[in-house]
């Protein structure tokens, strides 16, 4: 890894590009387990299928009451787990929109689609796996799910010193990556803060997501309409904006361990950033997009009725299968996993009630 980056000075952004995409080094490519006890992070579909039953139940409702197409993309499915309760659910309780659904999935990792293949394998008639937005059915109308996509994507660093905006850059001297900085020169850099009226104080870093800015077109191009979930965790403009936050967001996971440097363990550790929520809803109106809301994850999934998933039974051992599902239930509204993930919703050409 570090022989490829040598006599280069890269910005935050390529090395992420590097160290987490990259097919021969990097991080999302590896033939390695990534999520759940023996990977690096836990994401909530991959607590039980709770999630994925709250999600569908909901899907469902659109399509049945508001005829919402039956075509579901989830981009990033990652092991498959969250499709796979969707898609139990869905044929288990409207089966009539089961028979004409189909279920796309986006995922660039090899690994990832081999994974799903597998995990989806009784649903193969219903599902279609891609690599890319570019192979998405042409006018594509139904609903867009993502869970922890956006934080996963590069960003570049900022960093304000002296009154003066410096773009931060990763660099190999010897046999360690260390930090450089030089005065802001990339157009796209500038234009984003302009744009978004970003205004730093001295010694504050802020990390600029293009990719996203990016993505948010592109999807905009692959779909005719749609109803846009966005799971994943983020600030605010107003809450960015907090002293306590000065130094940024990016961070990495290693062995369930929170790594404050991102530049430790190139390509054998996640690195994330904080969604910024309102660059989301600010880019998604540029398009065309009307926001509909964004809820903390606990406070949706109780609109959406996740205690009606709770199992009565009288097992007394709390190991049991029924057991774990009702205590999954209970700690995605009831522990900090519940109240750190926020839901956006977003609608291209659609004006529907999501929860009622």
């Amino acid at each position: 890894m570090l022989e490829k980056m040598k006599h280069k000075r890269l910005s935050y952004a390529q090395y992420m590009e590097l160290v987490l995409y990259d097919e021969q080094y990097g991080y999302y490519m590896k033939r390695k387990e990534k999520i759940g006890r023996a990977g690096d992070f836990i994401t909530t579909s991959n607590v039980a299928n709770v999630i994925g039953h709250v999600f569908a139940k909901l899907f469902i409702r659109l399509m049945e009451t508001y005829n919402v197409p039956p075509h579901i993309c989830e981009i990033g499915g990652g092991t498959g787990r969250f499709a796979y309760a969707v898609l139990e659910q869905w044929q288990r309780q409207s089966p009539e929109t089961f028979s004409n659904g189909r279920y796309t999935i986006v995922e660039a990792s090899p690994y990832h689609r081999e994974k799903q293949v597998e995990m989806l394998a009784p649903f193969a008639d219903h599902v279609h796996i891609v690599s890319n937005l570019t192979e998405l059915p042409s006018s594509f109308s139904g609903i867009v799910f993502s869970n922890e996509l956006f934080d996963a994507f590069p960003v570049h660093v900022v960093e304000k010193r002296n009154g003066q905006i410096y773009e931060c850059f990763v660099a190999v001297e010897g046999d360690k990556l260390v930090k450089q900085y030089a005065p802001l020169e990339n157009e796209e850099i500038a234009q984003y803060l302009a744009e978004r009226n970003i205004d730093l104080v001295d010694g504050q870093r802020f990390e600029v997501p293009l990719a996203m800015k990016m993505f948010i077109f592109q999807l905009n191009d692959a779909i005719e309409r749609a109803i846009i979930f966005t799971v994943d965790y983020g600030y605010t403009d107003e809450e960015w904006k907090h002293p306590l936050r000065r130094q940024g967001s990016l961070r990495g996971y290693y062995r369930h361990q929170l790594i404050n440097d991102p530049l430790r363990y190139p390509g054998d550790m996640d690195i994330t950033t904080h969604v910024q929520w309102d660059a989301l809803r600010f880019y998604g109106e540029q398009v065309g997009w009307t926001f509909t809301h964004l809820w903390r994850q606990d406070e949706f999934l109780l609109k959406a009725g996740i205690f009606n998933q709770l199992i009565d039974h009288d097992d007394p051992n709390p190991f049991s299968e029924k057991s774990r599902y009702n205590r999954a239930i209970r700690s995605l509204v009831m522990s900090d996993i519940g109240s750190a993930f926020q839901v956006m919703v977003q609608q291209k050409k659609m004006n529907i009630p999501i929860l009622t």
